[in-house]
C-alpha cells in the first residue's frame, strides 16, 4: 500500500495532498462546494472548468455542454488526478475561506489562534496544538457542523503545517467521527 493511502476503510494517513482528499471525500461535499461556487462566485466555477479542461487537453465547451450532474462528476474525477493538485487545493481553500467562515472562526477561537473574525489566521500558525484543547474544540464543532465538512476542513488545515501537526494527525487517524466519506 502506498504512503498517504487508506489505513482502513475510513481514515487517511497524513499528510495528504488535495487530490487524495478528493479521492476520499464524499461526492456530496464536492457537489455542495460546486453548487456554492455556481451560486456565489460563478467566475471561480467557470475558471475551474476551463483550467481542468485545459489540463486534460479538452475545450471547456465540451464540459459545459454536459448536464450539471455530469459536469460535477467530471470535475470530481479530474480533481482526483495528481496533475490537478494545485487547482484542487485552491478550490478547497477558496470554498472553506468563503463559504465556511463560521466553522473556521470557531475552530480558531477554540484553539486560541488569532484570526480576522472570519477564520482567516492573522500572524503565525502555532508550532504545536494542545491535544486536550483540540479534542474539546473538535467535540464542539462536531455538534455544530456536518462532521464530514469539519473533517474536510481539518485535513486542509493540517496541510498548512509542514508534515501536519502530530496532534491533529492523531485525531484524524483515530477519531471515528472524523471521516471524509
Amino acid at each position: 500500500m502506498p504512503p498517504n493511502a487508506f489505513t482502513s476503510g475510513h481514515f487517511l494517513i497524513l499528510p495528504v495532498k488535495a487530490h487524495e482528499i478528493y479521492t476520499s471525500v464524499d461526492p456530496v461535499l464536492v457537489t455542495q462546494m460546486l453548487d456554492w461556487f455556481r451560486t456565489h462566485d460563478r467566475n471561480v466555477y467557470k475558471t475551474t472548468v476551463a483550467t481542468l479542461a485545459g489540463n486534460r487537453k479538452l475545450r471547456p465547451i465540451f464540459i459545459q455542454k454536459k448536464s450539471l450532474a455530469d459536469q460535477y462528476a467530471w470535475i470530481h474525477r479530474t480533481l482526483k488526478l495528481h496533475s490537478c493538485d494545485t487547482i484542487g487545493a485552491q478550490l478547497l481553500q477558496a470554498f472553506l475561506m468563503s463559504a465556511q467562515q463560521p466553522m473556521l472562526a470557531q475552530f480558531c477561537d477554540g484553539m486560541g489562534i488569532h484570526h480576522d473574525g472570519k477564520g482567516s489566521v492573522t500572524g503565525d500558525l502555532p508550532p504545536s496544538l494542545d491535544s486536550e484543547r483540540l479534542a474539546a474544540t473538535i467535540d464542539l464543532l462536531i455538534s455544530l457542523f456536518d462532521p464530514k465538512l469539519l473533517t474536510l476542513y481539518l485535513h486542509c488545515f493540517n496541510l498548512q503545517h509542514p508534515g501536519g501537526w502530530p496532534e491533529l494527525t492523531t485525531q484524524l487517524e483515530s477519531n471515528e467521527r472524523l471521516v471524509l466519506a
